[in-house]
């Protein structure tokens, strides 16, 4: 394996703090550049992690009420990117030794399941469940 390759696996632990750092700047700083969901781009249908980036940083700064209204998945998610930053820093390791693949398949489940609800609120029944989509 190239020397650059080794070195980038031995640093794969500082990703997720970078990353967890990085949607906390964005909460501090909504108008740092960010990506826009391609599904609700070219279907106008918002995927099931759409408003989720928005609503991680926004519990991750603390601001809970707006963290729930924009993606219930928010402040779970901060909690288990808090929780994976801090482990990997422990462990010096990208993947925690103890993460095991069923409770993130239940979490797949459940995250599309809230999504389905979500789109049958909103579109069958005409309710606003999802925040409006800012423009451009």
């Amino acid at each position: 394996m190239p020397r650059f390759m080794q070195r980038l696996q031995a640093a794969g632990w500082c990703l997720p703090p970078a990353l967890t750092l990085g949607l906390g700047l964005k909460g501090l700083h909504p108008w740092l550049p960010g990506l826009s969901c391609p599904l609700r781009a070219l279907t106008g249908v918002p995927c099931p992690t759409c408003f989720l980036t928005r609503a991680t940083s926004a519990a991750l700064i603390g601001q809970w009420p707006t963290a729930v209204r924009l993606h219930a998945f928010g402040p779970l998610v901060a909690v288990a990117l808090v929780w994976w930053s801090i482990t990997a820093i422990r462990q010096r390791r990208f993947l925690p030794r103890q993460l095991s693949g069923g409770p993130l398949a239940a979490a797949s489940v459940v995250l599309v399941v809230y999504w389905l609800g979500r789109l049958v609120v909103t579109f069958g029944l005409g309710w606003r469940t999802f925040p409006a989509f800012p423009s451009g």
